[in-house]
């Protein structure tokens, strides 16, 4: 098992909004804060090639394992239990509890993944705590996904496919990624690689349109066939030998911690942001809002994500009035922050100055 790089220290903060917090953490507290939010299947340990030097460059910074992750405990892990402390607005609460319990009047915030519709929705609920915003691979376009069904998954299904949110949002995914027969840490590896820049077929354009037609030209990590589950979805794209991001220490990291907990909490995010009366509400609690505060981009030039949802990525930069830039990262894919770091913490250190 991989330890942790000089200069980061694990910590437990308690009482953060019914949660027991596990977060790492570097860098002296008094200093601005930067608060790093990571997102699916990945945990605080994520930032772990980042955060040494956002501290050495004169910040606060912590990582938590949000709420469904790694060792933070507290949250309802069964598919039929409390959906609702998943919300989008409750994660807000979340991180807002978090800086409170550690004496933090205001934070940068950073999300990756599902990290970054969060930080979007902090920045954009609360611009009084939150001073900037950094959006990382998921582009943010205002209206929850929820609403985009209309008849998209039969015409995806016609096509032998189905989308990746609504598979995660269905009760039978957790089982087939944590019980499936490769085991959590192959799964992991296998997953990690395909979104990587390492997977040749990762050569990402701009979709013209939310269309079946057009959605199934993306990987089938994102537009999956419509018999297999994420786990057989993955397993051919095994590789070889650990990535050189990603050391098979590393990844023993993320395989103990979903293997311990599952993916269940996790996924609870999924079926917040796809469940159509909780999307709604969603939309109607932050109707007509913008990003005021600066906000900039972030994403691996290799990364599908910065198309999935066909037309945020532009909107995103009418959502955000004071945008600071969008940044494509060569030699990376999903993973910025641990495919390319140096460079990640050349972009997050331009904006934080």
């Amino acid at each position: 098992m991989a330890t942790l790089p000089p200069g980061i220290r694990s910590r437990r903060v308690e009482e953060v909004n019914g949660l027991s917090m596990h977060c790492l953490e570097a860098g002296e507290a008094g200093r601005p804060c930067v608060l790093l939010l990571h997102g699916f299947p990945e945990l605080a340990y994520s930032w772990r090639k980042v955060m040494p030097a956002l501290a050495a460059a004169g910040f606060y910074v912590v990582a938590p394992d949000q709420r469904g992750y790694g060792k933070t405990t507290g949250w309802d892990g069964r598919y039929d239990g409390d959906l609702g402390s998943y919300r989008m607005l409750n994660l807000v609460q979340d991180c807002l509890s978090l800086l409170s319990r550690l004496d933090l009047g205001k934070a940068h915030v950073v999300g990756h993944d599902f990290g970054s519709p969060l930080a979007a929705y902090c920045a954009l609920t609360r611009p009084d705590i939150f001073q900037s915003a950094v959006l990382m691979s998921a582009p943010f376009g205002g209206a929850p996904i929820g609403g985009r069904s209309g008849t998209i998954h039969a015409e995806l299904a016609a096509l032998g496919r189905k989308h990746y949110q609504w598979y995660y949002s269905t009760r039978e995914a957790d089982d087939n990624m944590r019980r499936c027969p490769q085991g959590v840490h192959a799964f992991l590896r296998a997953y990690y690689h395909h979104k990587s820049a390492d997977w040749p077929g990762n050569r990402p354009f701009p979709l013209t349109g939310w269309i079946a037609s057009e959605l199934v030209k993306m990987p089938t990590y994102y537009i999956m066939q419509l018999d297999q589950g994420m786990a057989e979805t993955v397993a051919p794209h095994l590789p070889a030998r650990p990535a050189e991001w990603l050391t098979d220490g590393e990844l023993g990291v993320y395989a103990e911690a979903f293997g311990r907990n599952g993916f269940q909490g996790a996924l609870q995010w999924y079926r917040c942001a796809t469940d159509p009366q909780l999307s709604a509400g969603l939309s109607a609690a932050v109707a007509g809002r913008t990003i005021d505060v600066p906000s900039m981009y972030v994403a691996g030039a290799s990364d599908w994500g910065v198309h999935q949802k066909p037309g945020e990525f532009e909107r995103m930069q009418d959502l955000c009035t004071d945008f600071r830039g969008a940044h494509l990262i060569d030699g990376a894919g999903h993973w910025v922050q641990q495919e390319q770091p140096e460079e990640t913490v050349a972009r997050l250190l331009d904006f934080l100055s």
